[in-house]
């Protein structure tokens, strides 16, 4: 068993959460009664989550989607009153990492998106709101398209998006999970082969054969399950808890 506080001090201290521009109050969202013996990494938030949580009697819940943006919760009512009502009647701490989990460079979506490609040569990319997020890098040697879409399916998942105006043959890639598509626009501008996110756009579309570069798109969800699942394998090492990443595989 841990203390809540310490687990908190640590993801807060570990992320870089204070500081960071964000339309999510990152950080601890909902506190509980302060012991921890389970903790339960998910992507979003939802009642869904906090179900399968429940069932797995999990008092701590690590979300790359929170509850709180900006002033969404200045009236407990509806959707926001079943939420906050059911962690508190369960005693279930929230806690929400969104930005800078996507631009880790150990934990996070993007750079584990590219561990799993196999990339090297990371450096950062993808300039959003002041912050780079994102990453790029190479692939250790040229790859046809067709394969490095095999590949996306293989490694992230099965349901693609992708826009095939680029090169047949494909080396450097970038990559801005979840809703990253707006960041086509720096991959095309640097001169890029492949930009991966999770979420198509139609002016990303645009861009794209615009720009004369490949897109492909993984899905929301399944582009930001990389980060939660190295925080519940970090938790589990750093403290005296049971942590796991609960997949509920949401198709979007």
């Amino acid at each position: 068993m841990e203390k809540l506080d310490r687990i908190i001090g640590f993801l807060d201290r570990e992320l870089k959460v204070v500081g960071f521009r964000d339309h999510s109050n990152n950080g601890l969202q909902v506190e509980n009664s302060g012991r921890i013996r389970k903790v339960c990494c998910g992507v979003d938030a939802s009642l869904a989550f906090f179900e399968e949580a429940m069932r797995r009697e999990a008092d701590l819940l690590v979300v790359h989607h929170g509850i709180s943006w900006t002033d969404s919760l200045k009236r407990l009512t509806g959707l926001n009153y079943r939420k906050v009502s059911s962690l508190m009647r369960d005693d279930m701490a929230l806690y929400a990492c969104h930005l800078p989990l996507d631009a880790h460079p150990r934990y996070g979506n993007n750079v584990g998106i590219c561990k799993a490609l196999g990339l090297r040569r990371l450096k950062k990319f993808g300039l959003y709101e002041g912050t780079l997020i994102g990453f790029q890098g190479e692939l250790p040697k040229p790859m046809r398209w067709a394969d490095f879409k095999a590949l996306v399916r293989r490694v992230i998942s099965r349901e693609l998006r992708t826009m095939d105006f680029g090169k047949a043959v494909v080396r450097s890639v970038a990559v801005v999970s979840g809703g990253g598509a707006d960041e086509i626009a720096e991959a095309g501008e640097k001169g890029i082969d492949v930009f991966l996110s999770g979420e198509a756009k139609l002016s990303a579309y645009h861009r794209a054969q615009e720009y004369g570069l490949n897109g492909v798109f993984a899905g929301h969800y399944a582009t930001e399950v990389f980060g939660v699942r190295a925080l519940a394998d970090l938790l589990r090492r750093k403290f005296k808890v049971d942590a796991e990443f609960v997949n509920l595989g949401v198709p979007y």
